[in-house]
């Protein structure tokens, strides 16, 4: 499935004239595993967490590209596709439902990153940088508890069409 809503992301600083990759992991937040409850509307944990999945990295297509380029539009995760299927060879990011995670925003100059791949970890060093957001923290789930979000995703998600009235 493809993640909704999509991270969008804007960025600055980078040297116009060099190469870089952008690229997005997901996290953990935590070893919990949770469940909803309806009657006080709450995530809750409900016991420790399923063992972690091979890390996988979401390179975005039109890595790599000039400072220039990245830095004069905004740039929209919205290809990246997300499963529970472990055994997935379609290069989704793979979560376990009923988890938190944090997405993970990677910038990388080219020289750094010249044997980047969805299936190795994202290398470090001074032309890495990596930069999350607090407010994108989210719970991974099959299917919706809430009907009111229910209703949200099928009448802004394009990819829910199939849903409306």
């Amino acid at each position: 499935r493809r993640m909704f809503p999509a991270m969008r992301v804007k960025i600055s600083g980078l040297d116009p004239h060099q190469q870089y990759y952008i690229a997005m992991d997901i996290v953990p937040v935590d070893n919990k595993r949770y469940r909803y409850v309806y009657h006080s509307s709450k995530w809750m944990v409900a016991g420790n967490a399923d063992s972690p999945v091979p890390p996988r990295v979401y390179i975005h297509p039109d890595s790599p590209a000039s400072g220039e380029t990245w830095m004069r539009q905004v740039i929209s995760f919205d290809k990246l596709k997300l499963t529970n299927n472990e055994l997935d060879d379609q290069g989704h990011i793979i979560l376990h439902s009923m988890h938190k995670y944090q997405p993970r925003v990677h910038v990388i100059r080219k020289d750094c990153g010249d044997d980047l791949s969805p299936v190795k970890p994202i290398p470090s060093g001074e032309g890495v940088k990596a930069f999350s957001f607090p407010e994108t923290v989210f719970t991974t789930v099959t299917a919706y508890q809430n009907q009111q979000i229910t209703r949200l995703k099928i009448d802004r998600n394009p990819f829910a069409k199939g849903f409306r009235d």
